[in-house]
């Protein structure tokens, strides 16, 4: 067997094809990465990570690994909080890292971890900053939003209803004078205190089933209505539950990362895409 070597894992049902590449070898256009996350002609996934020494990019970092993060249109994504978690479990797991505390670099900055023994990772996700406000549409319904940048720009909406019930399957309207990169947009339901519920719509992806930089957005959000900049809450996704820690400078996700399958693409299918 010669072919690319891959894995498949995910972070609160947020699904990614890992690309072990650590000399950095691997031409990953758009084409290609698109590819591999189509869920009929590729693997399947709403991102690609590719496992890449610092060095062979010539990055400076306080971290051997970098996360060469990539939305599953093929676009250059800054950082995600969930696929920060499944890269730290495929480091531990396959021994190429053997703390348990140890620096991840991201092309956000460099974002310290802490892998637990329960198979959950904990990230230092760096400050959570409230940019201002906007307004999204969906489906003809505008709603008011908190900006906040996590690294990458997020917009979130405190929603009355059960966010359930929002047709999040095309994308919503969003200022383009605001947001000139794109933005992911968060809708919430708060539950209570330290409590919210959470739908998505990701940049590049579409709606996901969880978005780890946006909990992040969505707690410093609602934090920020709430007239604090610090607390703690749990996130309900549709794909399960973190927990979020916001603090003046900083922030924390803690979450689980399950490593699924592993095995090799085929070389021809992947040169015929290049």
């Amino acid at each position: 067997m010669g072919g690319i070597e891959f894995l498949k894992g995910h972070g609160t049902q947020n699904d990614f094809v890992l690309l072990p590449d650590p000399d950095g070898r691997l031409e990953l256009t758009e084409a290609r990465v698109a590819a591999l996350c189509d869920r009929r002609r590729g693997l399947g996934a709403d991102g690609v990570l590719r496992i890449v020494r610092s060095s062979a990019l010539g990055v400076e970092s306080g971290g051997e690994w970098f996360m060469d993060y990539r939305n599953a249109d093929g676009s250059i994504a800054e950082m995600c909080g969930n696929g920060v978690r499944v890269f730290v479990r495929h480091l531990v797991d396959s021994g190429l890292v053997s703390e348990r505390d140890f620096v991840i670099g991201t092309r956000a900055g460099d974002r310290p971890v802490r892998m637990h023994a329960d198979g959950s990772v904990t990230v230092r996700m760096g400050p959570a900053t409230i940019t201002g406000t906007s307004v999204t549409v969906v489906a003809g319904k505008p709603f008011s939003g908190v900006a906040v940048n996590v690294g990458n720009p997020h917009l979130v909406s405190v929603v009355e209803d059960d966010v359930d019930v929002l047709d999040l399957r095309d994308q919503p309207d969003f200022d383009s004078d605001v947001f000139p990169d794109g933005v992911n947009l968060e809708f919430i339901n708060l539950l209570g205190e330290n409590a919210l519920k959470m739908r998505v719509h990701e940049r590049g992806v579409g709606e996901t089933r969880s978005c780890g930089t946006g909990t992040v957005a969505a707690v410093a959000a609602a934090l920020h209505l709430a007239g604090t900049d610090t607390g703690e809450a749990t996130v309900d996704i549709p794909g399960g539950r973190v927990v979020v820690e916001v603090h003046r400078g900083g922030s924390t996700l803690t979450g689980p990362a399950e490593i699924v399958a592993r095995g090799e693409l085929d070389e021809t299918w992947w040169a015929g895409l290049g």
